[in-house]
């Protein structure tokens, strides 16, 4: 694009040759592209490429002796919903998993609301430390804590015992696989609540108080509707991860309760029919999506009403 110019004598100087807009921009442009190639071709590869491979396995069809043939087939998804054992694994893990997210998000409201409005400077780094030092060990480590703890002859009975009660069955029950998940997932609540509360002004709260409104009406009138999108976003990762745990379940929860996950493994590592497995994992890959993808849309609406 070239533009004339007049010089103070009236001769026109010549046209200069200035950039179009939409060159300007690709000029801008680029440089972020460039590095943002890298980073997204890699998560493509990395993570895409085994998700359709996984999904081709699932169309095969299992032979034994021969792990799996090729073949574009949907018996494997069929099997799925034909067999009502698999769909009693699936209602499993989402009430197991339902559960586990409701009871972080109960624990870890207070927490992180103490740790931001209650605890000093001083104190604030040192109990979110705490909070954060149980995630410095694997989740494999603290199951087996707990199934320290929650055996028949463990701790905890050991406490019942000196009361004078009779010992409680926990180990490999769904109790005992919902406290595990729960003491694995409540460093993650606690954290993105926290984080979500600090950006809220608390001169609102000083406000509602002084308009009459008690603490827990200020509670629930101002502070949850500006928290919900930390809420929204701590009980969606603590759901997903809750539904994908393998070890909890496994090491706690013992051979006869069964979850998603596990169930998994044993169809790929053990019985070797890799795709029953992929498609068990397509299947849970794709509840998962549906049911947070719902929850999201919801919340945002009841966010916008309160926004509004």
């Amino acid at each position: 694009m070239s533009a004339a110019t007049t010089s103070p004598g009236g001769a026109t100087a010549p046209p200069l040759n200035l950039p179009a807009p939409g060159a300007r921009e690709r000029r801008r442009l680029s440089p972020a592209f460039g590095l943002a190639a890298p980073g997204t071709l890699f998560v493509v590869l990395a993570l895409m490429g085994p998700l359709a491979l996984m999904f081709r396995y699932s169309l095969n069809r299992f032979v034994p002796g021969q792990m799996m043939v090729e073949a574009l087939t949907l018996a494997n998804y069929q099997k799925f919903f034909a067999d009502s054992y698999y769909q009693e694994v699936l209602a499993t893990t989402l009430w197991v998993s339902g559960l586990s997210t409701l009871l972080c998000l109960l624990a870890g409201f207070p927490v992180a609301y103490f740790l931001v409005r209650q605890a000093s400077d001083k104190w604030k780094g040192r109990l979110l430390l705490l909070v954060i030092l149980p995630l410095l060990m694997g989740n494999a480590v603290r199951t087996a804590a707990w199934m320290v703890i929650l055996g028949d002859k463990g701790l905890f009975n050991a406490f019942v015992s000196t009361l004078g009660l009779s010992p409680v069955k926990l180990m490999y029950t769904p109790t005992a696989v919902v406290i595990g998940l729960v003491s694995v997932l409540l460093p993650f609540m606690i954290v993105t609540l926290q984080s979500v509360i600090e950006g809220i002004d608390a001169n609102l709260e000083a406000a509602a108080s002084s308009l009459g409104a008690s603490h827990l009406t200020t509670l629930w009138r101002v502070v949850l509707p500006l928290a919900l999108p930390g809420i929204l976003a701590g009980t969606m990762l603590c759901f997903i991860l809750s539904m994908n745990a393998y070890a909890t379940p496994v090491l706690i929860g013992g051979p006869s309760f069964q979850m998603m996950a596990p169930a998994v493994y044993q169809q790929v590592a053990k019985a070797m029919n890799w795709p029953f497995g992929a498609a068990l994992a397509f299947v849970l890959m794709a509840v998962t999506l549906v049911l947070t993808t719902t929850a999201n849309v919801l919340v945002q609406r009841r966010y916008r009403r309160w926004s509004e």
